[in-house]
Protein backbone atom coordinates (compact mmCIF):
# COMPACT_ATOMS: atom_id res chain seq x y z
CA UNK A 1 0.00 0.00 0.00
CA UNK A 2 1.64 3.14 -1.23
CA UNK A 3 2.18 5.89 1.87
CA UNK A 4 0.43 8.89 -0.14
CA UNK A 5 0.76 10.92 2.98
CA UNK A 6 4.34 11.51 2.51
CA UNK A 7 4.14 13.45 -0.56
CA UNK A 8 6.39 16.45 -1.04
CA UNK A 9 4.60 17.93 -2.93
CA UNK A 10 1.22 18.39 -0.88
CA UNK A 11 0.41 21.45 0.56
CA UNK A 12 -2.27 22.25 3.58
CA UNK A 13 -4.85 25.24 3.38
CA UNK A 14 -3.87 25.01 7.03
CA UNK A 15 -1.53 28.13 7.90
CA UNK A 16 1.70 26.57 9.30
CA UNK A 17 5.25 28.21 9.30
CA UNK A 18 7.72 27.07 6.61
CA UNK A 19 9.73 25.66 9.08
CA UNK A 20 7.34 24.03 11.18
CA UNK A 21 8.45 20.05 12.66
CA UNK A 22 4.43 19.38 11.72
CA UNK A 23 4.18 19.36 7.98
CA UNK A 24 1.27 17.61 6.33
CA UNK A 25 3.61 15.31 5.05
CA UNK A 26 4.16 14.33 9.35
CA UNK A 27 1.02 13.71 10.89
CA UNK A 28 1.94 12.17 14.41
CA UNK A 29 -0.41 11.10 16.40
CA UNK A 30 -0.89 11.65 20.80
CA UNK A 31 -3.53 12.59 23.17
CA UNK A 32 -4.56 15.27 24.36
CA UNK A 33 -7.32 17.45 27.01
CA UNK A 34 -9.37 19.73 24.89
CA UNK A 35 -10.75 22.51 25.74
CA UNK A 36 -13.95 21.16 26.67
CA UNK A 37 -12.08 19.00 28.69
CA UNK A 38 -12.68 15.96 26.71
CA UNK A 39 -9.36 13.75 26.35
CA UNK A 40 -9.25 12.68 22.35
CA UNK A 41 -6.64 10.60 19.92
CA UNK A 42 -5.76 13.47 17.73
CA UNK A 43 -2.74 15.10 15.13
CA UNK A 44 -0.99 17.83 14.73
CA UNK A 45 -0.23 19.75 11.49
CA UNK A 46 1.72 23.30 12.08
CA UNK A 47 0.76 24.47 15.41
CA UNK A 48 -3.04 23.14 14.85
CA UNK A 49 -4.30 20.24 17.08
CA UNK A 50 -6.93 17.91 14.97
CA UNK A 51 -9.50 15.78 16.82
CA UNK A 52 -9.77 12.71 14.98
CA UNK A 53 -12.26 11.45 17.55
CA UNK A 54 -14.37 14.15 16.27
CA UNK A 55 -13.50 14.08 12.64
CA UNK A 56 -14.54 9.96 12.96
CA UNK A 57 -18.05 11.02 14.52
CA UNK A 58 -18.65 13.44 11.49
CA UNK A 59 -18.20 10.54 9.10
CA UNK A 60 -14.35 11.57 7.72
CA UNK A 61 -13.10 8.08 7.95
CA UNK A 62 -15.96 5.58 6.95
CA UNK A 63 -14.11 4.22 4.06
CA UNK A 64 -11.36 2.85 7.17
CA UNK A 65 -13.07 -0.21 8.89
CA UNK A 66 -12.58 1.24 12.39
CA UNK A 67 -14.84 0.77 15.46
CA UNK A 68 -16.59 3.51 16.42
CA UNK A 69 -14.57 4.21 19.68
CA UNK A 70 -11.26 3.97 18.04
CA UNK A 71 -9.93 7.73 18.80
CA UNK A 72 -12.37 8.51 21.55
CA UNK A 73 -9.65 6.99 23.84
CA UNK A 74 -7.62 8.05 26.61
CA UNK A 75 -4.83 5.78 24.70
CA UNK A 76 -3.35 5.10 21.46
CA UNK A 77 -3.06 1.17 22.42
CA UNK A 78 -6.23 0.03 20.99
CA UNK A 79 -5.46 2.06 17.28
CA UNK A 80 -1.99 0.46 17.16
CA UNK A 81 -3.38 -2.59 17.83
CA UNK A 82 -4.93 -2.06 14.61
CA UNK A 83 -1.59 -2.63 12.79
CA UNK A 84 -0.22 -0.94 9.88
CA UNK A 85 -2.37 -1.18 7.38
CA UNK A 86 -4.39 1.24 9.50
CA UNK A 87 -2.14 3.64 10.72
CA UNK A 88 -1.11 4.00 7.25
CA UNK A 89 -5.04 4.06 5.98
CA UNK A 90 -5.49 6.66 8.45
CA UNK A 91 -2.50 8.80 7.78
CA UNK A 92 -3.59 8.59 3.65
CA UNK A 93 -7.04 9.71 4.41
CA UNK A 94 -5.82 13.00 7.12
CA UNK A 95 -3.34 14.05 4.48
CA UNK A 96 -5.85 14.06 1.60
CA UNK A 97 -8.97 15.92 4.38
CA UNK A 98 -6.17 18.70 4.96
CA UNK A 99 -4.82 19.03 1.34
CA UNK A 100 -5.32 22.54 0.06
CA UNK A 101 -7.02 20.97 -2.85
CA UNK A 102 -9.63 19.18 -1.14
CA UNK A 103 -12.44 21.69 -0.03
CA UNK A 104 -14.34 19.02 1.85
CA UNK A 105 -13.59 20.27 5.66
CA UNK A 106 -11.80 23.40 4.55
CA UNK A 107 -15.42 24.73 3.45
CA UNK A 108 -17.28 23.13 6.43
CA UNK A 109 -16.91 26.07 9.42
CA UNK A 110 -18.95 24.04 12.12
CA UNK A 111 -16.71 21.35 11.43
CA UNK A 112 -13.95 23.23 11.31
CA UNK A 113 -14.83 24.83 15.00
CA UNK A 114 -15.26 21.18 16.63
CA UNK A 115 -11.82 19.50 15.06
CA UNK A 116 -9.45 22.15 15.59
CA UNK A 117 -7.55 23.58 18.17
CA UNK A 118 -4.69 25.98 18.59
CA UNK A 119 -1.95 24.69 20.84
CA UNK A 120 -2.62 26.86 23.59
CA UNK A 121 -6.38 25.36 23.86
CA UNK A 122 -4.85 21.54 24.56
CA UNK A 123 -3.05 19.91 27.13
CA UNK A 124 -0.84 17.24 26.27
CA UNK A 125 -1.05 13.63 28.08
CA UNK A 126 0.91 10.57 27.64
CA UNK A 127 0.27 8.89 24.56
CA UNK A 128 0.17 5.59 25.20
CA UNK A 129 -0.33 3.50 28.25
CA UNK A 130 3.25 1.94 28.46
CA UNK A 131 2.92 -1.57 30.00
CA UNK A 132 6.32 -2.79 29.49
CA UNK A 133 9.72 -0.86 29.53
CA UNK A 134 13.44 -2.03 27.94
CA UNK A 135 16.13 0.20 27.52
CA UNK A 136 19.25 -0.53 25.70
CA UNK A 137 22.94 0.37 25.48
CA UNK A 138 23.59 0.84 21.94
CA UNK A 139 25.67 3.60 21.00
CA UNK A 140 29.31 2.41 20.67
CA UNK A 141 30.75 6.00 21.31
CA UNK A 142 28.62 6.20 24.89
CA UNK A 143 29.49 3.09 25.83
CA UNK A 144 33.26 3.75 24.91
CA UNK A 145 33.22 6.72 26.68
CA UNK A 146 32.14 5.37 29.95
CA UNK A 147 34.35 2.40 29.54
CA UNK A 148 36.98 4.44 29.56
CA UNK A 149 36.00 6.37 32.30
CA UNK A 150 35.56 3.74 34.69
CA UNK A 151 37.58 0.72 33.42
CA UNK A 152 40.43 0.33 31.24
CA UNK A 153 40.94 2.65 28.55
CA UNK A 154 42.06 -0.20 26.50
CA UNK A 155 39.14 -2.64 26.65
CA UNK A 156 36.12 0.03 27.49
CA UNK A 157 33.65 -2.35 25.99
CA UNK A 158 32.66 -5.16 27.92
CA UNK A 159 33.52 -8.68 25.61
CA UNK A 160 29.45 -9.13 24.90
CA UNK A 161 28.99 -5.32 23.73
CA UNK A 162 29.39 -5.73 20.20
CA UNK A 163 27.95 -9.32 19.94
CA UNK A 164 24.30 -8.28 21.42
CA UNK A 165 22.11 -5.17 22.13
CA UNK A 166 22.91 -5.10 25.47
CA UNK A 167 19.44 -3.88 27.54
CA UNK A 168 17.57 -4.27 30.44
CA UNK A 169 14.51 -4.16 31.76
CA UNK A 170 13.04 -0.81 33.24
CA UNK A 171 10.06 0.88 35.28
CA UNK A 172 6.88 2.00 33.36
CA UNK A 173 5.41 3.54 35.78
CA UNK A 174 7.65 6.69 36.15
CA UNK A 175 7.48 7.28 32.46
CA UNK A 176 6.06 11.04 31.62
CA UNK A 177 5.04 13.07 29.19
CA UNK A 178 6.93 16.65 27.97
CA UNK A 179 6.05 19.21 30.87
CA UNK A 180 5.86 16.71 33.98
CA UNK A 181 8.58 18.33 36.50
CA UNK A 182 10.75 15.94 38.14
CA UNK A 183 11.74 16.16 41.63
CA UNK A 184 15.51 15.09 42.58
CA UNK A 185 16.12 12.10 43.87
CA UNK A 186 17.55 10.29 47.01
CA UNK A 187 18.93 7.30 47.40
CA UNK A 188 21.76 5.34 49.03
CA UNK A 189 25.62 6.57 47.91
CA UNK A 190 28.91 6.36 48.29
CA UNK A 191 31.17 8.97 49.55
CA UNK A 192 34.62 9.21 48.31
CA UNK A 193 36.77 7.39 50.67
CA UNK A 194 34.09 5.96 52.15
CA UNK A 195 33.23 2.24 52.95
CA UNK A 196 29.72 2.53 54.53
CA UNK A 197 26.72 4.35 52.36
CA UNK A 198 24.70 7.40 53.15
CA UNK A 199 21.03 8.01 52.45
CA UNK A 200 20.54 11.38 50.73
CA UNK A 201 19.88 13.67 47.47
CA UNK A 202 21.83 12.81 44.49
CA UNK A 203 24.59 15.14 44.04
CA UNK A 204 25.01 13.75 40.21
CA UNK A 205 21.79 14.04 38.28
CA UNK A 206 22.19 13.89 34.48
CA UNK A 207 19.91 13.61 31.43
CA UNK A 208 20.72 10.61 28.51
CA UNK A 209 19.84 11.76 25.23
CA UNK A 210 17.54 9.08 23.55
CA UNK A 211 15.01 7.92 21.11
CA UNK A 212 12.33 5.53 21.98
CA UNK A 213 10.30 3.13 19.78
CA UNK A 214 6.29 2.38 20.92
CA UNK A 215 5.24 -1.48 19.92
CA UNK A 216 2.05 -3.05 18.46
CA UNK A 217 1.07 -6.19 19.93
CA UNK A 218 3.67 -8.54 18.23
CA UNK A 219 4.41 -12.09 18.75
CA UNK A 220 2.89 -14.89 21.26
CA UNK A 221 5.34 -16.40 24.14
CA UNK A 222 7.85 -18.21 23.13
CA UNK A 223 7.37 -16.88 18.83
CA UNK A 224 10.70 -14.53 18.26
CA UNK A 225 9.91 -11.99 15.71
CA UNK A 226 12.63 -12.30 13.14
CA UNK A 227 14.90 -9.13 12.28
CA UNK A 228 13.27 -8.75 8.50
CA UNK A 229 10.32 -8.49 9.95
CA UNK A 230 10.94 -6.24 13.01
CA UNK A 231 9.67 -2.99 11.95
CA UNK A 232 6.17 -4.27 10.84
CA UNK A 233 5.58 -4.44 14.64
CA UNK A 234 7.23 -0.58 15.29
CA UNK A 235 4.46 2.25 15.16
CA UNK A 236 6.73 5.11 15.62
CA UNK A 237 9.42 6.80 17.70
CA UNK A 238 9.55 9.87 20.41
CA UNK A 239 11.85 11.85 21.85
CA UNK A 240 13.46 10.22 25.32
CA UNK A 241 15.11 11.42 28.13
CA UNK A 242 16.24 8.64 30.44
CA UNK A 243 17.10 10.61 33.72
CA UNK A 244 19.75 9.01 35.72
CA UNK A 245 21.45 9.57 38.73
CA UNK A 246 25.17 8.58 38.13
CA UNK A 247 25.96 8.85 42.10
CA UNK A 248 23.53 6.35 43.28
CA UNK A 249 23.72 4.04 40.16
CA UNK A 250 27.69 3.86 41.17
CA UNK A 251 26.83 2.12 44.05
CA UNK A 252 23.72 0.24 43.40
CA UNK A 253 24.31 -1.43 39.85
CA UNK A 254 26.70 -4.16 40.71
CA UNK A 255 25.28 -6.69 40.71
CA UNK A 256 22.28 -6.74 38.96
CA UNK A 257 21.83 -3.46 36.85
CA UNK A 258 20.13 -0.33 37.21
CA UNK A 259 17.23 0.46 40.08
CA UNK A 260 16.58 3.32 42.15
CA UNK A 261 18.93 5.38 39.74
CA UNK A 262 17.03 5.45 36.56
CA UNK A 263 13.16 4.47 37.59
CA UNK A 264 12.18 7.80 39.40
CA UNK A 265 12.08 9.65 35.66
CA UNK A 266 12.02 8.92 31.92
CA UNK A 267 10.67 11.89 30.08
CA UNK A 268 8.92 11.81 26.44
CA UNK A 269 7.79 14.02 23.75
CA UNK A 270 4.26 14.03 23.38
CA UNK A 271 3.59 13.24 19.59
CA UNK A 272 4.67 9.50 18.30
CA UNK A 273 6.02 10.30 14.90
CA UNK A 274 5.51 6.98 12.53
CA UNK A 275 7.85 4.96 10.74
CA UNK A 276 6.27 5.79 7.69
CA UNK A 277 6.66 9.12 8.35
CA UNK A 278 10.39 9.05 8.60
CA UNK A 279 10.82 6.73 5.25
CA UNK A 280 12.60 9.17 3.27
CA UNK A 281 15.14 9.57 6.14
CA UNK A 282 16.23 5.90 6.25
CA UNK A 283 20.12 5.66 6.17
CA UNK A 284 22.91 3.44 7.14
CA UNK A 285 23.56 1.80 10.20
CA UNK A 286 27.59 1.68 11.26
CA UNK A 287 29.75 -1.56 9.76
CA UNK A 288 29.30 -4.20 12.54
CA UNK A 289 33.44 -4.34 13.84
CA UNK A 290 32.25 -8.30 14.50
CA UNK A 291 30.42 -10.86 12.68
CA UNK A 292 26.77 -11.03 13.67
CA UNK A 293 25.33 -14.13 14.87
CA UNK A 294 22.37 -15.12 12.11
CA UNK A 295 19.31 -13.76 13.68
CA UNK A 296 20.91 -10.19 13.77
CA UNK A 297 21.95 -9.91 10.44
CA UNK A 298 20.08 -7.87 8.13
CA UNK A 299 19.50 -6.24 4.63
CA UNK A 300 19.07 -2.21 4.00
CA UNK A 301 18.80 0.89 5.70
CA UNK A 302 17.46 0.22 9.02
CA UNK A 303 18.67 3.68 10.56
CA UNK A 304 17.02 7.15 10.19
CA UNK A 305 19.20 10.39 9.89
CA UNK A 306 17.44 12.22 13.04
CA UNK A 307 19.27 15.37 14.33
CA UNK A 308 19.52 15.80 17.82
CA UNK A 309 20.22 18.62 19.97
CA UNK A 310 19.67 18.94 23.87
CA UNK A 311 19.97 22.67 25.75
CA UNK A 312 19.91 23.51 29.43
CA UNK A 313 17.91 26.54 30.70
CA UNK A 314 18.57 27.74 34.34
CA UNK A 315 15.15 29.41 35.81
CA UNK A 316 14.26 32.66 34.29
CA UNK A 317 17.47 32.57 32.05
CA UNK A 318 18.26 31.62 28.14
CA UNK A 319 18.62 28.10 27.27
CA UNK A 320 21.97 26.81 26.19
CA UNK A 321 22.31 24.20 23.80
CA UNK A 322 24.98 22.40 24.88
CA UNK A 323 24.41 19.59 22.30
CA UNK A 324 23.65 17.80 19.30
CA UNK A 325 24.19 14.71 17.91
CA UNK A 326 21.93 12.11 15.50
CA UNK A 327 20.07 9.17 15.59
CA UNK A 328 22.42 7.40 13.14
CA UNK A 329 25.39 6.73 14.86
CA UNK A 330 23.71 4.17 16.71
CA UNK A 331 25.50 0.83 16.45
CA UNK A 332 22.52 -1.34 16.88
CA UNK A 333 19.41 -0.23 15.04
CA UNK A 334 15.93 -1.05 16.30
CA UNK A 335 15.35 -4.03 13.73
CA UNK A 336 18.08 -5.56 15.88
CA UNK A 337 17.06 -4.75 19.15
CA UNK A 338 13.43 -6.09 18.71
CA UNK A 339 15.14 -9.09 17.03
CA UNK A 340 17.14 -9.60 20.02
CA UNK A 341 14.21 -8.87 22.47
CA UNK A 342 12.43 -11.63 21.39
CA UNK A 343 14.40 -14.20 20.25
CA UNK A 344 14.34 -16.48 23.07
CA UNK A 345 10.36 -15.99 22.63
CA UNK A 346 9.66 -12.72 25.01
CA UNK A 347 5.73 -11.55 23.71
CA UNK A 348 5.68 -7.47 22.95
CA UNK A 349 2.10 -5.86 23.56
CA UNK A 350 0.89 -2.75 22.06
CA UNK A 351 2.38 0.66 23.92
CA UNK A 352 6.10 -1.48 24.49
CA UNK A 353 8.59 0.91 24.60
CA UNK A 354 12.39 0.27 23.80
CA UNK A 355 14.65 2.97 24.72
CA UNK A 356 17.45 3.42 22.39
CA UNK A 357 19.94 3.73 25.04
CA UNK A 358 22.29 7.56 25.16
CA UNK A 359 23.06 8.45 22.09
CA UNK A 360 26.45 9.99 21.78
CA UNK A 361 28.24 11.13 18.71
CA UNK A 362 32.29 10.79 18.03
CA UNK A 363 33.00 14.38 18.96
CA UNK A 364 32.64 15.98 22.17
CA UNK A 365 29.62 18.27 21.22
CA UNK A 366 27.62 15.46 20.56
CA UNK A 367 28.15 13.39 23.58
CA UNK A 368 24.27 12.44 25.23
CA UNK A 369 24.86 12.35 28.73
CA UNK A 370 26.10 15.37 31.53
CA UNK A 371 28.73 12.47 32.31
CA UNK A 372 30.75 12.59 29.25
CA UNK A 373 30.09 16.14 28.35
CA UNK A 374 31.87 17.25 31.39
CA UNK A 375 33.61 14.44 31.62
CA UNK A 376 32.70 13.24 35.28
CA UNK A 377 32.50 16.68 35.94
CA UNK A 378 36.56 17.23 35.58
CA UNK A 379 35.22 20.10 32.48
CA UNK A 380 32.42 21.97 33.36
CA UNK A 381 30.15 23.11 30.55
CA UNK A 382 29.89 26.67 30.16
CA UNK A 383 25.81 28.32 29.85
CA UNK A 384 25.21 31.68 28.20
CA UNK A 385 24.41 33.42 31.92
CA UNK A 386 28.06 32.70 32.59
CA UNK A 387 27.47 29.74 34.86
CA UNK A 388 28.63 26.44 34.65
CA UNK A 389 27.51 22.89 34.74
CA UNK A 390 28.86 19.79 36.05
CA UNK A 391 25.57 17.98 36.07
CA UNK A 392 21.88 18.99 36.52
CA UNK A 393 20.98 21.94 39.22
CA UNK A 394 17.71 21.82 40.88
CA UNK A 395 15.39 24.43 38.82
CA UNK A 396 17.37 23.64 35.39
CA UNK A 397 15.50 22.53 32.82
CA UNK A 398 16.61 20.23 30.19
CA UNK A 399 15.04 20.51 26.59
CA UNK A 400 15.91 17.70 23.80
CA UNK A 401 14.61 18.47 20.01
CA UNK A 402 14.91 16.15 17.09
CA UNK A 403 14.15 16.41 13.34
CA UNK A 404 14.76 15.17 10.07
CA UNK A 405 15.72 17.80 7.45
CA UNK A 406 15.86 17.00 3.26
CA UNK A 407 15.90 19.58 0.67
CA UNK A 408 12.22 19.24 0.47
CA UNK A 409 10.40 18.90 3.94
CA UNK A 410 11.32 18.69 7.51
CA UNK A 411 9.59 15.80 10.21
CA UNK A 412 10.07 16.67 13.66
CA UNK A 413 9.45 15.71 16.80
CA UNK A 414 8.68 19.36 18.47
CA UNK A 415 10.39 18.78 21.98
CA UNK A 416 10.57 17.10 25.59
CA UNK A 417 11.26 19.23 28.43
CA UNK A 418 11.42 18.96 31.75
CA UNK A 419 12.23 20.77 35.10
CA UNK A 420 14.44 19.09 38.04
CA UNK A 421 13.04 20.17 40.99
CA UNK A 422 14.55 20.10 44.35
CA UNK A 423 14.08 17.21 46.75
CA UNK A 424 10.14 16.54 47.41
CA UNK A 425 9.51 17.62 50.76
CA UNK A 426 6.15 16.53 51.87
CA UNK A 427 3.56 19.23 52.99
CA UNK A 428 2.89 20.10 56.92
CA UNK A 429 -0.44 19.45 57.58
CA UNK A 430 -1.95 22.10 60.59
CA UNK A 431 -3.06 20.22 63.12
CA UNK A 432 -6.73 21.11 64.36
CA UNK A 433 -7.55 22.50 67.42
Amino acid sequence: MPITANDPKRKTWLDIPNDTDFPIQNIPFGVFLTRDDIITIGTRIGDYAIDLGALHQLGYFDEIPLTDDIFLQDTLNDFISDGKKTWRLVRNRIADIFDAKNPQLKDNQDHRNTVLFTLDEIEMQLPVQVGDYTDFYSSKEHATNVGTMFRDPDNALLPNWLHIPVGYHGRSSSIIPSGIPVHRPQGQTLPAGATEPVFGPSKLVDFELEMAFITTDGNPIGEPIPIDEAEDYIFGMVLFNDWSARDIQKWEYVPLGPFLAKNFASSISPWIVTLDALEPFRTTSPEPEKELLPYLKFKGKKSFNINLEVAIQPENKEETTISRSNFKYMYWNMSQQLAHHTVNGCPINSGDMMGSGTISGPTPDSYGSMLELSWRGEKPVKLNDGSERKFIQDNDTVIMRGYCEGKDRRIGFGEVSTKLLPVYEPQTKTKKK
